[in-house]
């Protein structure tokens, strides 16, 4: 069983800074940056959202990849098993889905970067989202709070929210909005 450990950082000063901070603090870009689109799926009872789970349909760079993740767990980290593979045709997915019973429930968008620091085993995405911009940083518990405080962030700074929590705090005040987190690009 694959399990990913993860936090996400709140960038204030936006992506061209942290670039420049990542780099300085030797972590590369491993490769461009990519506009990825994800649609969450669901059962019309809302199972899945409800038992903390996940059912997700990634496409990024003309690649299509599944992802299941369970319940997260874990104090102050967001720790959850997650299983990924990559899919041939994601319409035709989404069509078994729908067959199974399955309906779209959230979708997103994010300009994601990946970087790492190589020998370290750890992994930090720079998310570009019509929300605000943010870090995730993946890795053992230990990496994480290293990296974190090499970019000039702690333990109080850290969060688990998963980006439908996000953007339902977003809209929250709101008097309308889009369903879902999408760039409106020309």
């Amino acid at each position: 069983m694959a399990v990913e450990t993860e936090i996400k950082l709140r960038l204030p000063q936006g992506p061209e800074r942290v670039r420049a901070l990542l780099e300085q603090n030797g972590f590369r870009a491993t490769g461009l940056r990519q506009l990825e689109t994800n649609q969450t799926f669901d059962l019309i009872t809302g199972e899945l959202r409800r038992s903390d789970r996940l059912l997700r349909l990634r496409s990024a760079g003309g690649r299509w990849t599944v992802t299941y993740k369970g319940p997260a767990g874990g104090a102050g980290y967001k720790s959850r098993e997650e299983i990924e593979t990559d899919v041939s045709d994601g319409p035709a997915f989404a069509q078994i889905l729908a067959a199974l019973g399955y309906q779209p429930a959230f979708a997103y968008e994010k300009f994601r970067t990946t970087f790492e620091a190589p020998g370290e085993g750890g992994i930090v995405t720079l998310d570009e989202t019509p929300i605000g911009d943010f870090l995730e940083l993946e890795g053992p518990e230990y990496w994480i709070d290293q990296a974190a405080v090499r970019l000039g962030f702690g333990p109080a700074d850290y969060i688990t929210s998963s980006y439908a929590a996000l953007y339902e705090e977003h809209r929250r005040g709101r008097e309308t909005g889009p369903r879902d987190m999408k760039f409106h690009l020309p």
